[in-house]
Order: C-alpha cells, then structure tokens, then sequence
C-alpha cells in the first residue's frame, strides 16, 4: 500500500528505486498476520531519533516470536544509505519491517531464523502547522497483554485502529479517542495524547495496553526542561471535556492539535504550540 511517492526498498541486502514486492502468498507473515514494523522520519536533513526507533522493530519482532536479522545499528547504517537519494526539501516516512517466512508443524508458530525483512522510504510531506483535527468517541477499545501483543509495534493491531476511525469518520470526526480496557483514556486511534488544564500537561500513563511512543518521550523530555509540568496519570473522557488544549504526539506528523473532542471545542494554545516549537529545535541538533 504506496501512501507516499519516491518509493525506495532496500530488499535482500540492496535498495531498489521501486516499490518492491517482498512477500510471497506463502510467507507466514501473509497468512497468519506475523509482521511487526516501525516507523521513523527524515525532514529538513535529519532523522531524529531513528536509532531508537530501529531498536524498538528488533523488539517488536522478538514479541511476536520473529528472529531479528539485522543489528539495529546495521539498520540505521542502511536508512542513511538509502536516504541519499532523495532531495534535502524531502520529508520521508522511513520503514523498517520484519515478517515471518515460515511455521512450525502447526503452521502457526513461527520458526526460529525464518524471518523476512525490507525497509520502505516513502517521501510524504510533514502536516502544515496550522493543520488540526477533531476527535469522536468509539465502542472499540484497546486491548491487553492478555489477548494481544500490544507491547509490539504490530500489523496484526492495526484493524482494530482501522475500525475506530471508520467509525467516528461516519460521524464527521477525523480520529477517535480511545479507551482502555478499564474505560480510561488510552490515546487517539493513530498517535499519542496529551491534554492541558491550567498550565500543566497530563498523558495517560502507559498500563499495558498502548505503545508508550518515542516521540511521546521526547515531547516529555522537552517541555521538562523548557519548566513545565508534566504528569502521567489515570485520565477519563471527562478530563478531556474540561481540557484547554489537546494534542496529539506521534511519528508521523510529531505535533497534531486537537480542535475539538466530540461537542468540546479547543483553541491551538501556547503549549501545542510551544512542543512543536521545541520539538524542531531539538530535532535540528540531533538528527
């Protein structure tokens, strides 16, 4: 699926300037859902962070019982690689990914040291600041460690995400705000959240049931040492009633503001604004 355009896929130990096909109808990863990936950014020049996201793919393979093929050094090695061929003014989505190739005698199992692995570039641009969305309400939740490998990042989670934006789409939301299996806010269908309520900003805190994001860390870190507060703790639907500004924290686009949670309205305020802000500084001196 190309969401992107200058397609690149380093495959079987090279880069290819295509949109490569990389799994076959019999890969246990095809049938049986055993693929895990990650995701990283390279914009203005840098690609901040991307040694710890190309960690966390060897974990989540790990979780779904994959053998990692490659160091995550050696990962990092070949993104540098295969960025060389875009332009600097490109912002590029960076995809690691591993997958099962074969089972075991049950055929659900997969086997040690039969694991598949590609890298996908895809050149997609960064969101305008000005860009935000509106969150909704869905039935579906986010599950538990218990029933599903929530502490991967895994294909085989992302129906479930895809159920809760078709359904709050229908009601003219663009993403959804989700609770955990205890009913608390875990985060939106797609990215991290935070809220603000008089200067101070709340996340949920991670229980098991969601990734706790890398660029969700980083935002932490951030706004600590810019002086505010920040706190991790239970939060209802309530809380983000009675919010004054919501944000959303994820790979893709860093920093999304919320303009409004089913019949609240928010403004863009000072923080969302301020963690984007500190967020490009930052990423300017270490990507």
């Amino acid at each position: 699926m190309a969401t992107g355009t200058k397609i690149r896929t380093f495959f079987e130990g090279a880069w290819h300037d295509e949109d490569v096909a990389v799994m076959r109808a019999a890969d246990h990863g095809s049938w049986v859902g055993s693929t895990v990936f990650d995701g990283a950014r390279w914009f203005d020049g840098r690609a901040p962070d991307l040694d710890l996201h190309c960690a966390r793919v060897n974990r989540s393979a790990e979780a779904l019982m994959l053998t990692p093929t490659m160091e995550s050094a050696d990962i990092v090695e070949a993104i540098h690689e295969g960025l060389k061929a875009y332009d600097p003014s490109d912002a590029v989505y960076i995809r690691p990914m591993y997958w099962g190739l074969d089972g075991d005698a049950s055929g659900i199992v997969p086997k040690p040291d039969a694991t598949g692995f590609a890298i996908c570039l895809e050149a997609i641009p960064m969101a305008d600041p000005s860009t935000s969305i509106t969150l909704g309400r869905t039935r579906f939740r986010r599950p538990v460690i218990e029933d599903n490998v929530v502490n991967a990042k895994a294909g085989c989670l992302y129906p479930n995400n895809a159920r809760m934006l078709a359904e709050v789409r229908k009601r003219g939301f663009q993403n959804a705000l989700v609770a955990d299996a205890m009913g608390n806010v875990a985060e939106s269908a797609t990215a991290n959240v935070f809220m603000v309520k008089d200067g101070v900003v709340f996340t949920p805190i991670p229980n098991g049931t969601f990734l706790s994001g890398i660029t969700r860390a980083r935002h932490m870190s951030n706004m600590r040492a810019d002086g505010m507060e920040v706190i991790e703790k239970v939060l209802t639907f309530e809380d983000f009633e009675d919010a004054d500004e919501v944000f959303l924290s994820g790979n893709m686009m860093k920093v999304t503001p919320v303009s409004g949670f089913e019949d609240t309205s928010y403004q863009v305020g000072p923080v969302t604004r301020r963690a984007r802000e500190m967020y490009w500084d930052w990423a300017a001196s270490h990507g």
